[in-house]
């Protein structure tokens, strides 16, 4: 087996414990806590064991003083005591044959002290040593629906094709409450806090070659070791899209995540770089990044860049043109017999048939008006993707417009693209995404992340060929 091979076999052996021990799991609801409730929430079906030094029992599971005196193997531990006890329960653990370790408690190289940077190399030292893998320091460490693991309670129980890599636990867990909201689930995700050992490259290759992984969504704040971080994400993102929300690219930003997790700086014009090397999507800020994963998670890879817009409110149109051209999409030219299609039934006033299709504010009366327009839209050949800016007048016809929709994606086979406006009822949005359809707030940050989408998968036919 070579080292990329055991790199992916360590790493898939730590998504599919057989058993889990948490260590210094406190009595009362304090913050470790959230471990063993993330794994009760998941269901997770193996052993789970609790370590205390005095507690005897902990919520009905029975406690044992140390790692070593568990009577079964522990694949996975994880860690919560402070952090001068952490050295100790890690050459317990690695004496116990454990695979992998969660550290969560912070105070190592992040501190840029000479105690905490020595600390933590002697952690990965004597993991190494016993073949045990490190996750963290302050880290939250791993989640995965299939395996019954989390690191939080509450996230979803549904398997999907987004891996997560972060730096940061908090936004793990919020991209993790929303994802089923937004209509895509996770494969795999880890909060890898200060990376002492396991990196973000590590699992770049691990999820780069996962199967059930169709796309990698990244927070990241320091990288390691440059070249090697540099190839595995090129591998990566010649795979499947990676899309990266990067920090530390201002000097506030860089001191930011030093203290954070320690992570090291990367200037503007070297990641600039970096992306221009990988094909990686970059994002700036949750907005962009939440949107990213749900329309990359949605949309086909042989996307093309020929778009139609259909709006009943004017000024929509034109802003969603505008945003077109200046995100460097076309707007597609429509064959004669689809304007004269459109004229049979769009009124005449206030409206244009021309692309942006403006079908006028009665068609939120008349809503057959968005149907049909729409049907009639996605069969011209010349069209790749339709646009839909649409409201109708009530539960009724929101709803007819919902079905609709969903019913043209599958018939056409051709993305659909939504921008909701205000009146449109929460639950027909989540049938829409639930149906594969990106659905966006304003037709800005849809059409950006679309020309981004085209971009990643236009760079990958052409490096390939």
């Amino acid at each position: 087996m070579n080292s990329k091979q055991e790199l992916i076999a360590q790493i898939d052996s730590l998504y599919h414990p057989r058993s889990v021990a948490i260590i210094g799991l406190p009595r009362g609801l304090k913050t470790g806590k959230l471990f063993l409730l993330a794994l009760l929430d998941q269901k997770f079906p193996g052993e789970i064991y609790a370590v205390h030094p005095s507690a005897t029992e902990i919520d009905g599971i029975k406690a044992y003083k140390r790692v070593s005196d568990i009577p079964g193997p522990v694949d996975l531990a994880i860690v919560l005591v402070p952090h001068q006890h952490a050295l100790s329960v890690v050459k317990d653990c690695a004496d116990k044959g454990v695979k992998g370790a969660i550290l969560f408690t912070a105070g190592y190289k992040e501190t840029g002290t000479e105690e905490g940077i020595a600390l933590e190399s002697e952690l990965v030292r004597v993991a190494r040593s016993s073949g045990m893998r490190l996750i963290g320091p302050n880290g939250m460490g791993l989640y995965s629906p299939k395996s019954g693991l989390s690191f939080f309670p509450q996230l979803s129980r549904e398997s999907g094709g987004v891996g997560l890599i972060s730096h940061s636990g908090s936004l793990s867990n919020m991209l993790g409450r929303m994802g089923s909201d937004l209509g895509f689930g996770f494969s795999k995700a880890v909060s890898l806090g200060n990376e002492c050992d396991l990196s973000t490259a590590d699992f770049l290759i691990y999820l780069g070659n996962d199967p059930e992984t169709k796309l990698i969504a990244v927070y990241l704040e320091g990288i390691r070791d440059g070249r090697y971080f540099i190839n595995a994400l090129k591998e990566a993102s010649l795979k499947k899209p990676v899309i990266i929300w990067k920090m530390g690219l201002t000097p506030e930003g860089s001191a930011a995540s030093a203290s954070h997790t320690g992570g090291l700086a990367t200037s503007k014009d070297m990641w600039r770089g970096v992306v221009q090397q990988t094909g990686v999507i970059q994002v700036t800020g949750f907005e962009q990044w939440a949107d990213a994963i749900m329309c990359f998670s949605m949309l086909p890879v042989n996307i093309g860049n020929r778009l139609a817009i259909i709006s009943g409110p004017g000024g929509l149109a034109v802003s969603a043109t505008e945003a077109c051209g200046r995100e460097g999409l076309s707007m597609a030219k429509m064959a004669s017999e689809t304007r004269s299609a459109l004229a049979e039934f769009v009124p005449p006033t206030g409206t244009s048939l021309k692309n942006p299709i403006d079908v006028g504010m009665s068609a939120s009366l008349e809503i057959d008006i968005y149907i049909q327009a729409a049907k009639i839209v996605a069969a011209d050949p010349g069209v790749d993707t339709v646009v839909m800016i649409g409201v109708g007048m009530d539960e009724i016809t929101n709803q007819q417009y919902t079905e609709a929709i969903i019913q043209m994606k599958n018939d056409f086979n051709k993305p659909f693209v939504i921008v909701k406006i205000p009146g449109f009822d929460a639950k027909l949005v989540k049938d829409i995404l639930d149906a594969g359809i990106p659905v966006f707030d304003s037709a800005e940050r849809a059409l950006h992340t679309y020309a981004s989408a085209y971009r990643y998968y236009d760079w990958r036919r052409n490096i390939s060929r």
